[in-house]
């Protein structure tokens, strides 16, 4: 059948969004600076329509207000002055979301099914740059070697038709694997050369278990347990005895792994503690659903639960950061909802570490630039979560050079699920043996396989291609509202996520509840021909889930799916087999007993020494001279405008934090609305007035010093944010997200038995603050191999903990701000101030390598925030922020910029013989600066004095409508700053490319 080209662009009088970014990030980035840039989107049209459908279809399609078309090529310009011009698009078999929506558009204007597809590009007319550097400028900027292809030319040319059809004719096969006689190297050459990540005990034991059965594996059955048994499913690490010796020389075994030992602990010691306490009274446990589903599951209000998940996405990101970030926002999508039997979406988090965007040194080959990888993980978290329309409520950046190897990518998503839905709890899946398997969104192709394999190891040079996936957010949005009208009617008894794995990691686990399943795999749909059995097995294409439907609802199932126009096919049944049996057609491809499946893994031992490097600290002379060198006010201005400090609100600006209404404290707050929130809060329902309140601690640097005290930092801030918001004391929940270096000693990890003792310490860490603030750990991830090998330089990523923390709230008309309320008010400081600035902003500033940690005690912590949390019940707070990056400095110019009123303050009683810099850029934890009315004051200090309330100063009218901040000590002022000013340092990138 022909292939029609459609050009579109467009009117001359219409502003081009994208050619103007385009060119300012051109002069930015590459010092390249463009005549003129003209954008044009272009689709080739493989479907099997005429001339005249053609037109017809192009009329549909295109704006005549503000576009103009052409099926074919429009005019490239005066041939006296050509532009050289630049086409990209994507490589076969990469998934092309635009096209299928644009196909879809298609179809309806002509009334009719088609067949074929519809392929994408972006073209970029340029004027006034040498075919070279229109070159340099694709390398570099516009396009991903990985997943597009381009194409460079110069007037006049010949629209080309070439399309990038994926897939090949052949009848795909499974093929035996022999392992018997093979040599330890011979069988860790097999594992590398197949991406399998699997070590010689992991493959002896597969060899032993085929042995015992006779026979050899299939290639489906080993990359079957391959995805089973990767670090990325079974968290190998979390999960392996460790022999410990700690920082005083004493050896231990931890015998239940660190996830039993402290994650699990932590949550069973919280909910014992309630129980006790008589906490949750006649309510039922807080905690519904943990650590055993695709998300954890707290109680809420009579007929709503909370589900709350954080996921990584670190190294598709790293290859792709567009679509690597957008298949890790639209992936936990899929977690949140297919938990239980499904819960509906409320809100987004992200968060990043990335390398420095001014990076100005050396990448080794294969590695982009972190600016690079920035943009495309925002543009990847934006367009999944915007095209969702699912707001964001958190967002954070972290910048450090050691994440230039690979950036750490964090996602997340808030839901609602139903107390009860057709008559059975939601948070209950019910699969029984002859329930149906239905595989419902998305078809199959390459793009995702190994990706679970793949995230188990470091990224190097052989790293796969095929692991890169792009989601498609409409096509999920549509599975998702016709999953919640199955839900509600009853329609499935179980449902997953065909994420890490594919279809072997979703049947092998909902197989365990029935007792066993058996699919064919020829009648999953594909996106193209030619995939062999264990690639559409393992294959993680995405914005597919896996549904267990009862034989008596089958036909109403695809009939509803049928009628929302969402593609749902039955490719098998769960049974009581107890074995995992995966045909293609008439050849059986994979039969594997789930006893071994998942639980024939091996257990190794590994050992954990803490033997920390030593480091040379600057001298207390040296750190005092260099303060003594810039006035306080100066050093304030330069703290603001620090990487981990400003801003950063050009980017989240991007994503809608207003889509569903139901946002109270939104991410940006104040007068301006451009400081970010302490906490943010936000309604469930329409109507009602109960809070979901989010806030998050990750403190990576400290860990250069002690993760333990990293741990205890996370977590502490974590509850601190929510509770500065207003959130309940007894109604507090968290997420642990570890993301550590390569922690097993080898010949390119010489240091691993420090790094396993750095995660444990962690973990110790973690445990203690949970156990002590009664904030239980109801879900996680650990990606446990952050480290890159590029043209022989390794990068490894500092240890890093994210503790993610959902409050609730009675009543969102409560909620606090960081932004003062009035003149005349009182500002206080609550908490002691130490001398605490290892690993600080303040030591980057400075570039000194300083010492003392910031150090928590949780016991004490507690006692302060059940403080804290009763006086706001008695209604004595006015505002609230925690002291975090920057300390005490960068918290009241927050307080500032978004108020517009005046800071009087006195140094005077922070900190115990502290000078001015260390009182105001100490990070000590465990601080919040609050404010109150003048005649609230007295009762304030009545209940907060016992636990370090220090009286600062008083909220002043600002001059001429600007915010002002003063500092004193001893009776002089040390420095007075305008909000204008801070301001311009906070915002001094948002204002950049």
């Amino acid at each position: 059948m022909p292939i029609f080209r459609l050009e579109i662009e467009n009117r001359p009088a219409v502003p081009d969004a994208l050619a103007t970014k385009t060119a300012q990030t051109l002069s930015a980035w590459l010092g390249l600076s463009p005549a003129r840039i003209r954008t044009r989107k272009v689709y080739l049209c493989d479907l099997d329509i005429n001339e005249a459908e053609a037109q017809k279809v192009l009329a549909a399609i295109a704006d005549p207000v503000i576009e103009v078309a052409a099926t074919g090529a429009l005019p490239d310009g005066d041939s006296a002055d050509p532009p050289v011009i630049l086409t990209v698009s994507f490589l076969p078999g990469v998934t092309d979301a635009v096209g299928k929506s644009v196909k879809t558009a298609c179809e309806d204007a002509l009334g009719r099914t088609l067949t074929g597809q519809v392929y994408t590009g972006t073209m970029y007319l340029v004027w006034g740059l040498a075919r070279a550097d229109v070159e340099r400028a694709a390398a570099e900027v516009l396009h991903n070697p990985l997943i597009q292809r381009i194409r460079i030319e110069e007037p006049p040319r010949t629209p080309d038709l070439t399309v990038p059809r994926a897939g090949v004719a052949q009848t795909p096969r499974t093929e035996v694997v022999p392992l018997r006689g093979l040599s330890d190297e011979a069988l860790e050459r097999l594992s590398r050369e197949r991406l399998l990540a699997l070590s010689i005990p992991e493959m002896h034991a597969a060899r032993a278990h085929f042995e015992a059965e006779g026979r050899e594996p299939t290639d489906a059955e080993l990359e079957c347990i391959a995805q089973t048994w990767s670090e990325h499913c079974k968290h190998k690490i979390f999960n392996a005895p460790i022999d410990y010796t700690d920082p005083e020389g004493r050896t231990r075994r931890i015998e239940r792994g660190v996830f039993k030992t402290y994650v699990v602990a932590a949550t069973e010691d919280v909910r014992e503690a309630r129980a006790l306490s008589g906490i949750d009274g006649d309510a039922g446990d807080f905690l519904v659903s943990v650590f055993s589903d695709n998300a954890g599951v707290v109680r809420f209000t009579d007929d709503l639960h909370l589900v709350y998940k954080v996921e990584t996405h670190n190294s598709p990101s790293a290859l792709d950061p567009y679509g690597g970030a957008m298949t890790g926002i639209v992936g936990v999508n899929r977690d949140s909802f297919g938990c239980g039997l499904g819960a509906d979406l409320l809100a987004n988090v992200w968060g990043y570490c990335l390398g420095k965007p001014n990076h100005s040194g050396a990448l080794p080959k294969g590695l982009m630039h972190p600016r690079r990888i920035r943009e495309g993980v925002h543009h990847g978290v934006i367009d999944g979560g915007n095209q969702s329309g699912i707001p964001y409520m958190r967002g954070f950046e972290l910048f450090d050079d050691r994440f230039v190897g690979k950036p750490l990518v964090y996602c997340g998503t808030v839901a609602a699920m139903p107390v009860e839905t057709a008559g059975r709890p939601t948070h209950e899946k019910f699969t029984a043996p002859g329930d149906k398997i239905v595989m419902i969104g998305g078809r199959v192709g390459k793009d995702g396989i190994h990706g679970a394999t793949f995230s188990s190891v470091e990224l190097n040079e052989s790293s796969p291609v095929q692991a890169v996936q792009i989601g498609d957010p409409i096509t999920q949005k549509m599975m998702f509202d016709m999953l919640a009208e199955a839900r509600d009617r009853g329609l499935y008894s179980g449902i997953t996520d065909n994420g890490a794995g594919g279809l072997s990691s979703s049947v092998g686990e909902m197989a365990e509840a029935s007792g066993g399943a058996e699919v064919d795999l020829a009648r999953v749909p594909l996106k193209y021909p030619g995939l062999a059995p264990w690639e559409i097995l393992v294959s993680e294409a995405q914005e597919r889930m896996t549904v267990a439907v009862p034989p008596d609802k089958l036909e109403a199932f695809l009939a509803l799916a049928a009628r929302r126009e969402v593609e749902a096919t039955e490719i098998g049944t769960f049974t009581d087999s107890g074995r995992l049996v995966v045909w293609y057609g008439e050849e059986k491809a994979c039969d594997l007993p789930l006893v071994f499946l998942h639980g024939g893994l091996p257990k190794v031992v590994r050992t954990a020494r803490w033997s920390p490097p030593v480091r040379a600290f600057a001298s207390s002379s040296d750190r005092e001279k260099a303060l003594a060198a810039r006035p306080v006010g100066e050093l304030l201005v330069s703290m603001l405008a620090q990487p981990n400090i400003r801003s950063g609100e050009r980017y989240t600006r991007h994503y809608d934090h207003e889509v569903k209404g139901l946002a109270v404290v939104k991410p940006f707050v104040g007068v301006c609305r451009d400081i970010p929130a302490t906490a943010t809060v936000m309604r469930v329902r329409h109507g009602r007035d109960e809070g979901v309140v989010l806030g998050e601690g990750i403190h990576p640097h400290y860990s250069d010093l002690d993760t333990h005290a990293m741990a205890l930092a996370c977590a502490d801030e974590g509850v601190r944010r929510v509770l500065s918001a207003g959130a309940r004391i007894d109604r507090m929940a968290a997420l642990d997200n570890f993301c550590w270096p390569d922690p097993i000693k080898s010949a390119t990890t010489p240091d691993g038995e420090h790094k396993l003792a750095q995660l444990v310490r962690a973990c110790e860490g973690l445990y203690e603050a949970c156990v002590a603030y009664g904030l239980p750990l109801i879900s996680g991830k650990d990606s446990m191999k952050n480290d890159a090998t590029m043209g022989g330089v390794k990068i490894s990523v500092p240890p890093t903990l994210l503790v993610s923390v959902i409050g609730q709230m009675k009543d969102v008309r409560r909620a606090l701000t960081l932004a003062p309320r009035a003149p005349g008010d009182v500002v206080y400081l609550l908490g002691e101030t130490d001398d605490a600035c290892g690993e600080s902003e303040l030591s980057r500033l400075l570039g000194l390598t300083l010492d003392g940690v910031p150090r928590t005690d949780p016991r004490r912590f507690a006692a302060r925030y059940h403080a804290f949390a009763a006086a706001h019940e008695a209604g004595l707070l006015r505002s609230a922020h925690v002291l975090s990056r920057g300390g005490l400095a960068v918290a009241l110019s927050h307080l500032v910029m978004a108020s517009e009123l005046g800071l009087s303050v006195s140094l005077d009683a922070v900190g115990r013989g502290l000078s001015p810099a260390i009182a105001l850029f100490s990070e000590t934890t465990g601080r919040v600066v609050l404010t109150t009315r003048a005649e609230d004051s007295a009762a304030l200090e009545a209940r907060l004095s016992p636990h370090g309330l220090v009286r600062l100063g008083a909220v002043e009218p600002g001059v001429s409508g600007r915010g002002y901040l003063r500092i004193r000590h001893g009776g002089q002022t040390l420095a007075e700053l305008g909000s204008d000013a801070l301001r311009r340092a906070f915002q001094e990138e948002s204002h950049a490319v």
